[in-house]
């Protein structure tokens, strides 16, 4: 079974699809676990976008992080019984992501991450996506000057809304060490994205 696949099945989930709709991603899982396969599309359609983003944070190029999608999500599907409630769903399949990337690029890899989510574009007029794009491109820059475990860290705890101890159990780090990482990058960060005057 692939993800699209599922995010195909889904789409006609018949009687149960309302429900699906509704359930939480610990239901979604004991769904699919009773032998609910449909149950999974419901998981793929509220988790593919991030797991998109952390693919082009290590990857760099689209087609390469929508084959990572797949790839996590049938690892996922596969593993799904290991997953025991002990943490949110979203945590573990970060882990799982986490891991699928190290294991493809089979070293620690190295991770840039994205200054703005490319499904907010629709949201603003001509004018305001210059605005963001220039301020973008600022953070861009500011960002490619954080240390990896900094950029990785920010990254985690701001856009996907992981909690300091999620991010330890996603990445393997301390969590007093993400805590420091975070503190020191954002430090960073104000100082980078300064103007001269300001800093005087």
């Amino acid at each position: 079974m692939s993800a699209g696949s599922a995010g195909a099945s889904g789409a006609t989930g018949g009687s149960g699809g309302a429900s699906r709709a509704e359930a939480s991603d610990e239901e979604l899982v004991a769904m699919v676990l009773d032998g609910d396969r449909e149950a999974f599309a419901g998981i793929v359609r509220r988790h593919q976008g991030k797991v998109f983003r952390l693919g082009l944070g290590f990857f760099k190029d689209p087609d390469d992080a929508a084959d990572f999608v797949q790839d996590v999500m049938i690892k996922a599907y596969r593993h799904l019984a290991s997953f025991k409630g002990r943490s949110r769903f979203s945590t573990w399949l970060y882990r799982v992501a986490w891991n699928a990337a190290a294991q493809a690029k089979r070293r620690k890899p190295r991770y840039e991450p994205l200054e703005t989510d490319p499904e907010d574009a629709s949201r603003y007029s001509a004018e305001e996506l210059v605005l963001r794009s220039e301020a973008a491109a600022a953070l861009r820059a500011a960002m490619a000057e954080l240390p990896e475990r900094y950029a990785a860290c920010v990254d985690l705890y701001f856009y996907h809304e992981l909690s300091f101890a999620e991010i330890g159990e996603v990445t393997g780090f301390p969590v007093n060490t993400i805590k420091s990482h975070v503190f020191r990058a954002k430090k960073q960060l104000r100082t980078a994205l300064e103007g001269p005057e300001e800093r005087r």
